[in-house]
């Protein structure tokens, strides 16, 4: 017996024992499986037949499924026809090449741009640079409605569209409408303090409210005809937003449109400065007038009052007058000499010049007399001693 012949069909050279009889259900199922293969391929090419078979498998379970992106819609076609539109998810479909599944993004904002020449409804040629945004709404009329690719189709809509509405308005309209409202030219800072400082804010110039209006109306009007077209080829698309980049005159006439422009400036912060110069004049003549009113009421307040009051005083004199007409006719009279007299610089002697009289030189000149306060004083001592010496 050899010496790797093992003995008994039990022993091996190494004197260990060999399990025949415990084999694996695996390698039972393997070795079936390879002579089934065997008899299908004829023997020698059973082995290519095996790899190819399992690759077929592999690649039949791999086709049979598809996952489609939250942001994404698949459209699925059998034998090249349209089937059916997947959501977004985990879906099972027939392998390659019954079933085939294309995948369109639905909430991607892509973005369309040109710039071309075009004439306006007075006939002046300008340069508009426009940008379109849309979003593919349905997707299987975005990939089988149009005969070419969806981006041109739109491009030349867009355009003709454009070309509507700029054909259908004036340069001045157009040109003003683009960009973002005129500025005012800078005011100097004491006009600006004015302006802030006045009750009233001053409003938006109308110029720059219609230049606003106007961009948006073109646009709109862009933007709807626009999708009227795309509704009409069933092209499945969206516009989301169209706007107009630039919007400019040829080069050949830059430099006649920019002193155009310039002198639109020129005139809107001219306008502005006026505006400044109203805010502080009119709140100033406002003031005055109110200070007028103001006054003119507390005149004729006072006037109405005074005589009111005068009013009031000679019916309480005509009522004591009735009761004691001597006596009232009396007091009157002393009270008018006694008022005129007060005011006049003359002085009166009614003693036949046995009283000696001191004049008030300082009344009598309206001016201050030196010492004349002190002799004024002496002779009032005097004129007592000599009184209280009479018997």
């Amino acid at each position: 017996m050899a010496w790797n012949e093992p003995g008994n069909g039990q022993r091996d050279p190494w004197g260990k024992n060999r399990q025949s009889g415990n084999k694996s259900p695996l390698d039972d199922l393997i070795k079936q499986f390879r002579g089934l293969l065997g008899r299908l391929g004829g023997g020698g090419g059973g082995g290519v037949l095996t790899i190819l078979l399992a690759f077929a498998l592999v690649a039949v379970a791999f086709s049979s499924y598809t996952i489609v992106d939250a942001r994404q819609a698949g459209v699925v076609l059998r034998f090249g026809k349209y089937a059916r539109t997947l959501p977004p998810g985990f879906h099972l479909k027939l392998p390659r090449p019954i079933e085939t599944v294309t995948k369109v993004g639905t909430t991607e904002i892509r973005s369309v741009s040109d710039k071309v020449r075009m004439l306006t409804s007075d006939e002046n040629i300008i340069t508009v640079d426009f940008n379109v945004q849309y979003q593919v709404s349905d997707a299987r009329k975005y990939l089988f409605s149009l005969s070419g690719p969806p981006e041109d189709t739109l491009r030349q809509a867009a355009e003709a569209a454009v070309r509507t509405v700029v054909g259908a308005n004036a340069m001045d309209n157009v040109l003003t409408s683009q960009g973002s409202e005129p500025t005012a030219a800078p005011a100097a800072a004491g006009t600006a303090a004015v302006a802030t400082a006045s009750t009233a804010p001053i409003p938006a110039t109308p110029a720059a409210a219609a230049a606003a209006q106007t961009r948006d109306t073109l646009q709109q009007q862009t933007r709807e005809i626009l999708q009227a077209t795309l509704n009409e080829y069933d092209a499945g698309l969206v516009v989301t937003d169209v706007s107009f980049q630039n919007v400019a005159p040829p080069q050949e006439v830059k430099d006649a449109f920019d002193d155009v422009n310039a002198a639109r400036e020129d005139k809107q912060g001219t306008e502005n400065n006026a505006r400044a110069y109203a805010s502080q004049v009119v709140p100033v003549a406002r003031g005055e007038a109110s200070r007028i009113s103001a006054e003119a009421q507390g005149y004729a307040a006072q006037r109405v009052a005074l005589a009111t009051g005068d009013a009031s005083r000679f019916n309480l004199i005509l009522k004591e007058y009735k009761a004691a007409p001597d006596v009232t006719r009396r007091r009157l009279w002393l009270e008018t000499v006694e008022d005129v007299m007060s005011n006049n610089p003359k002085v009166l002697d009614g003693s036949g010049g046995r009283n000696m009289i001191y004049l008030p030189l300082d009344r009598v000149t309206g001016k201050e007399v030196p010492g004349v306060g002190a002799v004024m004083q002496s002779a009032g001592s005097d004129s007592l001693a000599g009184k209280e010496k009479q018997p």
